[in-house]
């Protein structure tokens, strides 16, 4: 398993900056700094604003992501 870099303030800027929707579980995962599989995984909470409408594909809003993170 790989091991994430550090929290510092350049790495959080590229997490939380880009455009407003994101298409795609990997994208979503790289916008949340974890993996495929975990995102998969947050996207079954209830929670979690990760949204899959068609039951194909994934997609999110960066700032409803943002402010869930704040939350946890």
């Amino acid at each position: 398993m790989r091991e994430r870099p550090p929290l510092d303030r350049w790495r959080f800027d590229a997490i939380t900056t880009g455009p407003e929707k994101i298409w795609g579980l990997a994208a979503i995962a790289g916008a949340l700094g974890v993996s495929t599989d975990k995102a998969r995984r947050l996207a079954k909470l209830h929670d979690c604003p990760i949204y899959r409408p068609d039951g194909v594909s994934y997609f999110a809003l960066r700032s409803e992501l943002n402010h869930w993170l704040r939350r946890k």
